[in-house]
């Protein structure tokens, strides 16, 4: 374990061990482990630990191409998982359109708030107007009856097949810059052309989380697949780190949502 961990940060022992304990469960029984909704950073991690064997594999996926957040199967090599072992429900949001409307935000707000872990749902969608998210199968008729409202706008939730997803709207940006270190302050500065000073004040005012937690550092060390959301500018996706410029930069590659541009 200790030697596992140097590849990690000393924060993320408890998950690297939980998934230690799924690898060792699915070789211990000889069976496939289905994981809850994992964010990017702690997929990059699973995956890390499953790619050291022979073994085992695993295959990830979060109802639709490209999802964030993706339950993972890990399983024996010649088992071949198929769509319906991630056990995922795709559930629209009905709303009047006309009359009303509905940011991430408020959705993400009104789930977390329904005392369920966060891993309990996936990534919440939209085209412009509809809204849809995706949740355990297991957890789908929980959501579907005890939500009726999405902050004071009253909703009707329904189940759909996957294959109904809608095309969700790609609001982000990618591109390759440079930093003068991968300080959690130096990111946000640079993702949102912040001074060092601003970024430093959102981050010690609580306005920043990193990997959906909250998070005050702005010491902290970013590594791949991290992401940040900052209240009021949006979110930055630490997408691989370069190497070094002849002038001693970093050149990082990121994404970035913007929501300064869109209200």
């Amino acid at each position: 374990m200790d030697n596992i961990m140097q590849h990690f940060r000393p924060e993320e022992a408890p998950f690297v061990e939980e998934a230690t304990g799924w690898i060792q469960e699915v070789r211990d029984q000889n069976r496939f482990v289905l994981t809850n909704f994992l964010n990017p950073r702690e997929n990059f991690i699973l995956k890390t630990l499953v790619n050291r064997l022979d073994d085992i594999k695993s295959q990830s996926f979060g109802g639709y191409l490209n999802a964030e957040m993706q339950r993972v199967i890990i399983f024996p090599d010649y088992f071949t998982p198929e769509q319906a072992d991630f056990n995922i429900t795709l559930v629209s949001i009905g709303y009047p359109v006309k009359f009303a409307k509905i940011h991430h935000r408020n959705v993400l707000g009104t789930l977390a708030n329904m005392g369920v872990e966060r891993d309990t749902f996936g990534d919440i969608i939209s085209n412009g107007d509809e809204w849809q998210f995706f949740v355990k199968t297991e957890m789908a008729e929980f959501f579907l009856s005890q939500v009726s409202k999405i902050g004071n706008i009253k909703v009707r939730l329904a189940p759909k097949d996957l294959d109904e997803v809608i095309e969700p709207e790609n609001d982000w940006e990618s591109g390759s810059t440079t930093v003068a270190s991968l300080r959690a302050d130096a990111v946000i500065a640079e993702g949102f052309h912040l001074s060092r000073n601003h970024a430093k004040e959102l981050l010690e005012e609580r306005k920043v989380t990193l990997n959906w937690k909250l998070h005050q550092r702005p010491d902290f060390e970013l590594v791949a697949n991290d992401l940040l959301s900052v209240r009021g500018y949006g979110r930055i996706r630490l997408d691989s780190v370069e190497g070094m410029t002849k002038k001693n930069k970093i050149r990082i590659l990121i994404s970035v949502i913007s929501s300064k541009k869109k209200k």
